[in-house]
């Protein structure tokens, strides 16, 4: 069901983005997966493969940033296009999954599209990075627009995965540093400077769907307080669920062992 999984493509007027599905269920699930110094359409089966629960009830589409990116392309501007190339494949209401940066776009698609979103998943993400919040990821930017790519994978390695994981995927990320193309890390630096200055705070209030937040508070991205931020933003939405983890770091959504468990019952309720 998940294997051999082939890349397909949605083109709209103004561009095109890479995209790949898999399941049989119904109901789409839309999954926007973070920021990445190599898109995750390279490793397709590969992402696809701890999702294998949700196969019989959701048909899930994984999304890739545009392909044609613009020298300045923020965190909105990714939001109205995948809203565009979700409206591209007729999906309809859909349910939500996004993590890290994707979590940030699966936000500002909640607020401006709402009549799209059915119910709303967020791992791992923050409602504002502004000031201190972006200091990791300008680190890896720095760490980019220097060519320095074993670096930038050890530092961001570092920073999202536990220190026990960490230390199993050095080799792995090593390996994967050796293969990065100038052209992806042009693409990595104009995604990740995307996220400077982004800050929904105060707009998630109309967020009108069902939402489930999952943070960490040993998070080496974002730091150890975006659960307190979204608990005082999603205060007076109803249908708000706020879980918080330790010691599993940024990639809560892929180290947690429960996470999918929790998303899945989320999503059926």
């Amino acid at each position: 069901m998940v294997e051999n999984i082939q890349v397909k493509t949605v083109k709209t007027d103004g561009f095109s983005m890479n995209y790949f599905s898999f399941g049989r269920g119904k109901e789409p699930l839309v999954i926007l997966p973070g920021l990445s110094i190599q898109s995750v359409m390279n490793y397709a089966s590969g992402v696809a493969r701890p999702y294998r629960m949700f196969t019989d009830d959701f048909t899930v589409y994984v999304f890739d940033r545009r392909k044609e990116l613009p020298e300045i392309y923020s965190v909105y501007d990714m939001a109205d296009d995948t809203a565009k190339a979700i409206n591209a494949l007729n999906l309809g209401k859909i349910c939500l999954f996004g993590a890290s940066q994707g979590g940030m776009i699966a936000m500002s698609l909640a607020i401006k599209y709402p009549e799209l979103i059915k119910k709303l998943v967020i791992c791992s993400s923050s409602v504002s990075m502004k000031g201190a919040r972006f200091d990791t990821v300008e680190k890896w930017i720095e760490l980019a627009k220097k060519g320095n790519v074993s670096d930038l994978y050890l530092s961001s390695g570092k920073d999202v995965y536990p220190e026990n994981v960490f230390e199993q995927l050095k080799t792995v990320l090593l390996s994967a540093a050796k293969t990065v193309t100038d052209e992806e890390l042009r693409r990595f630096i104009i995604l990740a400077e995307g996220i400077k200055d982004f800050d929904v705070s105060k707009d998630v209030c109309r967020i009108s769907c069902p939402v489930f937040a999952a943070c960490s508070d040993d998070d080496g991205v974002l730091g150890n307080d975006t659960a307190l931020l979204f608990a005082k933003c999603f205060e007076k939405n109803p249908d708000f669920t706020l879980h918080t983890y330790h010691g599993y770091g940024h990639a809560a959504y892929d180290t947690a062992p429960d996470f999918k468990e929790r998303m899945k019952s989320f999503l059926k309720s």
